[in-house]
């Protein structure tokens, strides 16, 4: 695709229609100077808002407004706890993101509740999707897997909305429950990562003997004696010692044929986050926040705040590293982030979108504070899911 030049807003303000109007004139001009420099500059089709959960109950109300201004733009998006552009991050308080593309019509398909996937029949052959859901949906990582088994990659990426007051997500209507987002044909070039922001602190193990979300055995020795082990506590320390040095310890699990880490140090991107919530010292067991079966793949890993840029710093590198040497030009980004991973979690406000602003440039973005974040066919928590839209 040429000329694919996205445009993009923010703003903040107690009362929705201030930002929206401010949002609007951002769009406005933009759009201008994009056709004045370019002849014959292609519509903008595709458009992104996102919004803090602040305007939750406006939901319906502004997406009308962007329908009337915007009148040739499909509008998707969905509500956080914050919102994120461009080297900025709106945290806890009222803000919106717009973002816009001139993406070919025939390249990009809505779906929602009221527009299903498109039959086989249709001609329309999805390569990757942008998926906004919601946690309470039944049986969501099933219904992620069906969608991704339905894309010519297996490539998803998105997030689950995340609110005090009422989750929704859009497409071109105002949703609550189920899965919505766009599907792109192979027309839509793009790069993503995900970044787990945390570090392995010993190597992998083999699952040895688990049930259910307990965890026995690791390469066939007592689970609590390995993270002990990788933590350097002694074996025979005190309940209260083993339980502070666990309180920031997480496990990275990956299946048997994913691409575990083999070493300290870094994590592979199917690698799945999951807190300890309890130990027994008795038996040397661990209980996980999630299933865990045996021939699986764990590493003990810690989060901190160097950790975290560090990880993303890198993703957003091998991005822009990719684009380059594949010939191509970045034109737009989503980054979805974890609602735990705000600025406090990176040391200061805005510190996540900087870093991201560094490695890629001043880059039309839009984004926001997830309850769950989605890659490939996975639903995560604690990470960050950064896309590019490219061009030659």
């Amino acid at each position: 695709m040429h000329d694919l030049t996205f445009v993009h807003a923010d703003a903040a303000h107690v009362e929705w229609q201030v930002a929206l109007a401010d949002c609007q004139r951002q769009l406005d001009t933009q759009d201008l100077l994009r056709q004045a420099r370019l002849d014959h500059a292609p519509p903008l089709t595709l458009g992104w808002c996102y919004l803090s959960d602040y305007y939750a109950l406006a939901a319906e109300a502004i997406l009308a407004a962007l329908q009337q201004n915007w009148p040739g733009v499909s509008w998707v998006g969905t509500v956080g706890l914050g919102v994120l552009a461009s080297g900025v991050e709106y945290f806890d308080q009222p803000a919106m993101v717009l973002l816009a593309a001139p993406l070919p019509r025939q390249a990009f398909q809505l779906f929602s509740g009221r527009q299903p996937l498109p039959a086989a029949s249709s001609g329309f052959v999805p390569h990757t999707a942008l998926v906004h859901a919601e946690g309470s949906t039944p049986d969501v990582q099933e219904l992620l897997h069906e969608l991704s088994v339905r894309t010519a990659t297996g490539y998803l990426f998105g997030g689950l909305s995340s609110a005090r007051n009422r989750t929704l997500h859009i497409a071109d209507g105002v949703y609550s429950g189920g899965l919505s987002g766009v599907l792109f044909g192979p027309e839509v070039e793009l790069v993503s990562r995900v970044t787990q922001g945390c570090q392995p602190i010993g190597p992998a193990r083999a699952v040895t003997r688990s049930e259910h979300n307990l965890l026995f055995a690791l390469d066939g020795k007592p689970a609590l004696d390995c993270v002990l082990q990788d933590l350097g506590v002694e074996r025979d320390a005190p309940v209260e010692a083993m339980a502070a040095a666990l309180s920031g310890t997480l496990a990275g699990l990956n299946a048997a044929t994913d691409d575990a880490p083999v070493q300290p140090g870094r994590f592979g991107a199917d690698t799945l986050v999951r807190h300890l919530i309890g130990l027994d010292v008795q038996h040397r067991v661990l209980a996980l926040a999630d299933q865990v079966a045996p021939g699986m793949r764990l590493a003990f890993c810690m989060r901190n705040a160097a950790a975290a840029r560090a990880d993303l710093e890198r993703i957003a590198t091998e991005i822009r590293t990719d684009i380059e040497h594949g010939g191509g030009h970045a034109r737009g980004a989503l980054y979805i982030s974890c609602s735990g991973r705000g600025g406090p979690h990176f040391g200061a406000p805005h510190a996540e979108l900087q870093t991201v602003r560094a490695a890629l440039g001043d880059l039309p973005l839009a984004g926001f504070f997830a309850g769950g974040e989605i890659a490939r066919d996975h639903l995560y928590g604690y990470t960050g899911v950064l896309t590019v839209f490219t061009s030659h």
